[in-house]
């Protein structure tokens, strides 16, 4: 795994993947969703499933590694947040509306709670 990353990218996988897996073992969903989270990715709850499934419910660093390789070759947010955007933005103004924003974070794919739309909302000076 290590000619696919660099050594850098590495290291935080790993400081990453022992801060939150003290035994050195994933055995959850929940712990290999908040550790890829925590590095950036946005697997989604089904991803997660397949990737320990695969690894039979538990996962040690090099396991890890591999699901990082493979989740990092199909995720390119930056691309799918920009084409969410293009399509909301019917007028072609390059804005949304607040309400459009809420409804997209509250109703699609993982959905956020009204308390937390609003936190995102707060901090980033938007109204709804």
């Amino acid at each position: 795994m290590a000619r696919y990353f660099k050594e850098q990218d590495i290291d935080e996988y790993r400081e990453c993947f022992y801060l939150y897996s003290r035994s050195g073992l994933i055995n959850t969903v929940d712990e290999l969703g908040l550790i890829m989270r925590s590095l950036g990715m946005s697997p989604t709850l089904l991803e997660l499933k397949e990737y320990m499934k695969a690894k039979n419910g538990k996962m040690n660093f090099a396991d890890f590694l591999e699901v990082v390789h493979k989740h990092s070759s199909k995720e390119d947010i930056p691309k799918e947040i920009l084409d969410a955007f293009r399509d909301m933005d019917v007028k072609k103004k390059k804005t949304i509306l607040g309400k459009d924003l809420k409804h997209i974070l509250m109703d699609w794919g993982e959905k956020l709670t009204t308390q937390e739309v609003c936190i995102i909302f707060t901090f980033s000076h938007l109204n709804i």
